[in-house]
C-alpha cells in the first residue's frame, strides 16, 4: 500500500466505503471513530492526510481534533460537514483546514480531492525554486514560507494560494482561476473557501489584515498580489 490515510469519521458505514474505495486507489487506511482515538492514531501513524468528520461524538469534536493537529504539525486536513453546516466550514477554514466536502459525497469525488491535496503537497522534483517579493520568501520545493526573515506556518492550501499569487505580481486572478491553479481542477461551489484562505494570510503576513498590503481585493473580480512599484 501507499500513503495512509487518517479517516476520522464515527459512522461505520461511510468508513467501510471510503476505505474500499482509497485502497483500490492505492492507498492504505487508518481509522478512527471519534476525537482522542483521532488524535492518538494520527501521532502513531503519521498519515500524509487526514480526512477528518466535524460532527463527532465524546469531548472532542472534528474543530477540536484539526485546532489540534494545526498545532502539533502542517500535514493536510481535509473535513467531512453536513450540507448546511457554513459556520462549521468557515471555523475549520479559519483554523487551517486545507479542503472541506460535504455529505453526502460521492467516494470517487473524495478520492479525487485526496489526490489533488497530495498532489499539490508533494516535493516538485524540479531543480529548486524561489520566489520572493515585498519581504516575503516561498522556497517552493520545500515548502517554507519566510516573512522578513522569520519562518511562518502556512498550510498546503494556502502555500499554494500565495504561490500562484506571488508569480504573477499585480496579475488579477477570480476565486475560480485560484481553485483550478491550487487543486489542479476547479470545484464548481467551493469557490468562497478561498476567500477564507486568504483572510487566514492576511492574518499571518499583514500589520493590519483590514488594510493589507499584500494581497489585495479587486472587487468584483477576484485577488491579485500587490506589485512592489505600486
Amino acid at each position: 500500500m501507499g500513503k495512509s490515510i487518517l479517516i476520522i469519521e464515527d459512522e461505520a458505514k461511510i468508513v467501510r466505503t471510503l476505505r474500499l474505495y482509497l485502497e483500490q486507489a492505492g492507498y492504505s487506511v487508518v481509522p478512527a471513530a471519534d476525537g482522542a482515538q483521532g488524535l492518538a492514531a494520527f501521532r502513531h501513524a503519521e498519515p500524509a492526510l487526514v480526512l477528518l468528520d466535524l460532527n463527532l461524538p465524546g469531548s472532542l469534536d472534528g474543530l477540536d481534533v484539526c485546532r489540534t493537529i494545526r498545532r502539533e504539525s502542517q500535514v493536510p486536513v481535509i473535513m467531512l460537514t453536513a450540507r448546511g453546516e457554513e459556520n462549521d466550514r468557515i471555523a475549520g477554514l479559519e483554523i487551517g483546514a486545507d479542503d472541506y466536502i460535504p455529505k453526502p459525497f460521492s467516494p470517487r469525488e473524495v478520492v479525487a480531492r485526496i489526490r489533488a491535496v497530495l498532489r499539490r503537497t508533494q516535493l516538485a522534483d524540479e531543480v529548486p525554486q524561489v520566489v520572493e517579493a515585498a519581504g516575503i520568501r516561498l522556497d517552493l520545493d520545500r515548502r517554507t514560507a519566510l516573512l522578513n526573515g522569520t519562518e511562518i506556518e502556512l498550510t498546503a492550501a494556502e502555500f499554494d494560494l500565495l504561490a500562484v499569487l506571488m508569480r504573477h505580481p499585480g496579475r488579477v486572478f477570480t476565486r475560480a482561476q485560484l481553485l483550478d491553479a491550487t487543486r489542479g481542477e476547479a470545484y464548481e461551489g467551493f469557490e468562497r473557501s478561498i476567500d477564507q484562505h486568504v483572510k487566514n494570510l492576511r492574518h499571518k503576513l499583514e500589520t493590519d489584515p483590514r488594510h493589507p498590503r499584500y494581497i489585495l481585493t479587486v472587487y468584483g473580480a477576484g485577488y491579485k498580489f500587490a506589485r512592489e512599484d505600486t
